[in-house]
């Protein structure tokens, strides 16, 4: 059986929208905004420097409903919006 990397790889948080933080968190990493000017993630977001692609502005809504989801008890039993 091959095992591939990705499968291997395991985030220690486990919390239901661990993985859109990790992928929101690397994607501000990789920003000018923090690796240049060396500013925190959440600055850059609050400025909306250039450098952050739209990709992560996506990333941090769907982090955004993802924790409102959690709160809202109705969506457990509607699904999210759209769907």
């Amino acid at each position: 059986m091959v095992e591939y990397e990705e499968e291997v790889r395991t985030l220690k948080d486990k919390t239901k929208c661990a993985h859109l933080r990790a992928k929101l968190k690397t994607c501000l990493l990789q920003t000018d905004c923090c690796k240049i000017e060396r500013r925190i993630p959440k600055e850059c977001l609050q400025i909306r420097h250039p450098s952050i692609p739209d990709e992560c502005y996506l990333l941090r809504q769907s982090f955004f409903d993802c924790k409102h989801s959690i709160i809202d008890g109705r969506r457990r039993f509607r699904g999210p919006k759209g769907g």
